[in-house]
């Protein structure tokens, strides 16, 4: 069965940091790529961060130069490191994970909030 769980959700100030982190069973973790998206109240989901199998990366311009994707392909984990949040950072984030003929897969998301 395949599982994404997330963690590392929570309040913090604007300017603050968090990590967020994925734990995978469940699949190939080594051959599909990964990423985070987020949804803002009334706001469609968006993609924050992708993360090739092979390691490359892509970022929103909104998260550029403030996020860092990575991932443990020893532990299964994906990861999400956020410096300098901002208000408008304030979403549930998602892991997922798109893997070669078997599809996607979600998680169930965390919640982030960033205060002014």
């Amino acid at each position: 069965q395949v599982q994404l769980v997330e963690s590392g959700g929570g309040s913090v100030q604007a300017g603050g940091s968090l990590k967020l982190s994925c734990a995978a069973s469940g699949y190939h973790f080594n051959g599909c790529g990964m990423a985070w998206y987020r949804q803002a109240p009334g706001k469609e989901r968006e993609v924050v961060s992708t993360i090739s199998s092979t390691g490359i990366t892509s970022y929103a311009d909104s998260v550029k130069g403030r996020f860092t994707i990575s991932r443990d392909n020893a532990e299964r984990t994906l990861y999400l490191q956020m410096n300098s949040l901002k208000t408008e950072d304030t979403a549930v984030y998602y892991c997922s994970a798109s893997c070669p003929i078997t599809g996607n897969y979600w998680g169930q998301g965390t919640q982030v909030t960033v205060s002014s």
